[in-house]
C-alpha cells in the first residue's frame, strides 16, 4: 500500500493553515492534521472549518490528550475529526477512555510516543489497550538538538503489528528513510507549511514516499556539531538573535563595509587600549575559519590595520570583531575582509605585549568564550555560545524557514500585520 502523507498544520493562525492545506493537498497529502498550536490558538473550530475545506481528506486532530480521555474525544470527533491523538505519557485508565470513546463516535485513536521513556513497552502497552495507530514522535526541541526518530520508529514497527507512523522534522531527503523504517503513515509539518511553495514541497515528498528516492534539500533539516558552521552560514545575525530569544548581540560594533557576511568560531584577545601586539600574536595561534574577537577596551588608538589584515587573510581567518578601533579601513575594506569594531580611526597604539589569548572576555553586556561562534553582517554581530550551539544553529535556521514562508504571503499582496494577525496577538492588560 502507498505510504500514507499527513500535513501536520502547526500554526497558530487558522488563515494560514487553511492556505497552505489547499495548496498541499491537490499535490498528494493524505491526511490533514490540526495540529496542536492550531487547536489551542483556534479551539475546535479549527476542526470543524477543515473539514469543511476537505470533506473528503481524513482529519486528524492532534489533541495530545492526557487526561479526561472521553470528553475530549467526544468533542473533536463532533468537530469532524476521524483521528484523535491521545499522549502515550497518559495514564492506561486514559487511554482506554479514549479508545471506548472512539468507537462510541467513529473515531480512530493514535497514541503519540512523544517523551515516552521506553517507547517500544509502551507501544506493546497501548496495542493490547486496542488504540488503532502508534506514531513514534521526536518533539520539535529535541529535533532542535540534532536528534532523529529512526531508531525507535524502526524498534516500534518490529514490536506491534499497528500501522506506526513518524513525526520528526521529516523532509525530502528523510522520506524515504522514514518508509525504511517501517512507517506506515509519514507526518511532515515544516516542509511543506514553511515552504516558499508549498504545492511543490508536498510533490517532492510525495515523490520521495513513493519512489523510495532522496532529493536534496537546504532548508528544514536539522545539523550536528560537525555542520554548524553550514547552518550559520545560512543564516543571519539577526535571525540567531532571535533565535537566541532576543540575545546575544554585541552592541555597538559595526560592520566596516556593507555586504559582510562573517562566520567563524572565536579565538578570543584581551589587550590594552592601543596595544595591538597580543592581537597579532593571535592570528599566528587562530585556525583557519577562526575570527578574532578582541577586546581593546571599547576605546583607541587602533589595535588593527591591512598589514594585520593581509597576515589574517594569508591565515585563512574568517574575520575580526573589535571592541576598540581599527584604521586603514579603506585598504581593509578593498580586500573585503570581514571587519568590525566600535570606531575606526589613523592613530595606532604601541606594541606593548599586555593582555592574554583565549580567555573569557565582555564584549559590552555579552561574554565571548574560545570557540563561541560568531554570525555577523550589515546589522552587526551576534555570539553564540559553543555548549548550545547545535541546538540554536538550528533554531535560527527554523526562524530563518518561518520568515521564508511569511515573505511569500507578503508577496501575494498581504501586509505583515495581517499575515500574522498583530492585533489579534497583542498583550493585553
Amino acid at each position: 500500500m502507498p505510504v500514507i502523507l499527513q500535513l501536520a498544520l502547526d500554526f497558530v493562525d487558522l488563515h494560514r493553515a487553511l492556505e497552505v492545506a489547499e495548496r498541499a493537498v491537490s499535490a498528494g497529502v493524505d491526511w490533514i492534521e490540526a495540529g496542536t498550536p492550531l487547536i489551542k490558538s483556534e479551539g475546535l473550530d479549527a476542526v470543524r472549518e477543515l473539514k469543511r475545506r476537505f470533506p473528503n481528506k481524513t482529519l486528524v486532530a492532534d489533541m495530545k490528550i492526557m487526561d479526561a480521555g472521553r470528553v475530549e474525544v467526544e468533542a473533536a470527533a463532533k468537530a469532524g475529526a476521524q483521528i484523535i491523538d491521545v499522549l502515550g505519557t497518559a495514564g492506561d485508565a486514559t487511554i482506554a477512555e479514549c479508545i471506548q470513546a472512539g468507537k462510541n463516535y467513529g473515531a480512530k485513536i493514535v497514541v503519540d510516543l512523544i517523551a515516552v521513556p521506553d517507547p517500544v513497552a509502551r507501544a506493546r502497552q497501548v496495542e493490547e489497550l486496542g488504540a488503532d495507530y502508534i506514531t513514534v514522535h521526536l518533539a520539535i526541541d529535541e529535533q532542535m538538538r540534532g536528534g532523529d526518530p529512526f531508531a525507535t520508529l524502526l524498534a516500534v514497527a518490529e514490536a506491534v503489528h499497528l500501522p506506526v507512523g513518524v513525526a520528526g522534522g521529516i523532509n525530502s531527503e528523510t522520506a524515504a528513510q522514514a518508509v525504511a523504517h517501517g512507517a506506515a503513515y509519514v507526518i511532515v509539518g515544516g516542509a511543506i507549511t514553511k515552504a516558499k511553495d508549498p504545492e511543490a514541497a508536498t510533490r517532492q515528498i510525495r515523490r520521495a514516499l513513493d519512489e523510495g528516492v532522496v532529493i536534496p534539500t537546504t532548508l528544514f533539516k536539522r545539523v550536528g556539531v560537525a555542520e554548524i558552521r553550514r547552518a550559520l552560514e545560512m543564516v543571519s545575525a539577526a535571525n540567531l538573535s532571535d533565535a537566541l530569544h532576543r540575545s546575544g548581540v554585541l552592541e555597538g560594533l559595526k560592520p566596516l563595509f556593507p555586504g559582510i557576511h562573517m562566520v567563524g568560531r572565536a579565538l578570543t584577545v584581551r589587550t590594552y587600549p592601543g596595544d595591538w601586539a597580543k592581537p597579532v600574536e593571535a592570528i599566528d595561534l587562530a585556525q583557519p575559519g577562526d575570527v578574532l574577537v578582541i577586546d581593546a577596551g571599547g576605546v583607541g588608538p587602533a589595535i588593527w590595520g591591512e598589514l594585520a589584515t593581509h597576515s589574517a587573510l594569508t591565515k585563512g581567518l574568517a574575520g575580526v570583531v573589535i571592541d576598540g578601533a581599527l584604521r586603514d579601513s579603506g585598504d581593509i575594506v578593498k580586500l573585503r575582509f570581514p571587519a568590525f569594531s566600535r570606531l575606526v580611526m589613523p592613530n595606532a597604539g604601541e606594541p606593548r605585549g599586555f593582555g592574554e589569548i583565549g580567555v573569557p572576555i565582555l564584549m559590552g553586556n555579552v561574554r565571548v568564550e574560545p570557540g563561541d561562534w560568531l554570525v555577523g553582517d550589515d546589522d552587526g554581530v551576534t555570539a553564540l555560545p559553543q555548549k548550545i550551539a547545535v541546538e540554536y544553529a538550528n533554531r535560527a535556521m527554523d526562524v530563518l524557514e518561518k520568515e521564508n514562508r511569511i515573505r511569500e504571503e507578503i508577496k501575494e499582496g498581504r501586509t505583515l500585520a495581517e499575515v500574522t494577525d498583530l492585533l489579534r496577538w497583542e498583550k493585553k492588560v
